[in-house]
């Protein structure tokens, strides 16, 4: 009954604990790839505005949102830096390029190759 009490103690303190060390990981994480932006950079914004790094500043960022239009952001509202959608559009191209079409005769050859479905069936008695 004497150690009821500690063990209640650290079994509460013990999660708390792990949580902000993980929390404190995540939060420098963000540090860090805020503070590695450059010009160039495709970016989403914390309220989900997708933009590209025009100019930076120690505070802020400049995001050319559209064609001409740059809006100021501070750091710490960038979410993530985005890979190039182009790299996977011109990968996903390749893979269907590659592919080989199958012919008529070719497709009725593998159908009569597969085995049918009137072979052994099982049955409800």
């Amino acid at each position: 009954m004497d150690l009821l009490l500690p063990l209640l103690l650290v079994a509460l303190l013990v999660p708390m604990f792990l949580g902000v060390r993980r929390q404190k990981r995540e939060m420098a994480k963000v540090t860090e790839m805020q503070d590695s932006l450059k010009v160039g950079d495709r970016v989403t914004t914390t309220s989900g505005l997708y933009g590209t790094v025009v100019d930076l500043d120690d505070l802020t960022v400049d995001l050319e949102i559209a064609e001409d239009v740059v809006t100021t952001w501070l750091r710490q509202s960038i979410r993530e830096v985005r890979a190039d959608e182009v790299e996977a559009t011109e990968s996903s191209e390749l893979t269907e390029a590659a592919t080989v079409e199958e012919t008529p005769t070719q497709t009725a050859e593998r159908i009569e190759s597969t085995p049918s479905d009137e072979t052994t069936r099982l049955t409800k008695d």
